[in-house]
């Protein structure tokens, strides 16, 4: 079955940055884009940040341009975020996404929050 399993989460001061990891299992994972989104306490979950299956193509939410990375390494399928900059506004649960025949599926996410 697929397994998406993020970690990496954690407490950091603004400014500062962390690295999220999504371990995925159970598909092909060279074959599919993937993304990550995040939810705010209160707030609806949106797309952060989005990768083709080479890699080649990535997108970013406005909010998080310049100060963010995605990439994906094949061999080891998985998924990463790099997160720079981070300030209060990024704190919130990370999720990563694919999308296998019209289902989405969704790992259980890992916490981030930025704090002093």
């Amino acid at each position: 079955q697929v397994q998406l399993v993020e970690s990496g989460g954690g407490l950091v001061q603004p400014g500062g940055s962390l690295r999220l990891s999504c371990a995925a299992s159970g598909f092909t994972f060279s074959n599919y884009a993937l993304s990550w989104y995040r939810q705010a306490p209160g707030k609806e979950r949106e797309l952060v940040a989005y990768i083709t299956p080479t890699g080649i193509i990535t997108n970013y939410a406005d909010s998080v341009k310049g100060r963010f990375t995605i990439s994906r390494d094949n061999v080891r399928n998985t998924l990463y975020l790099q997160m720079n900059s981070l300030n209060p506004e990024d704190t919130a649960i990370y999720y990563c996404n694919v999308v296998l025949s019209t289902h989405n599926f969704w790992g259980r996410g890992t916490q981030v929050t930025v704090s002093s």
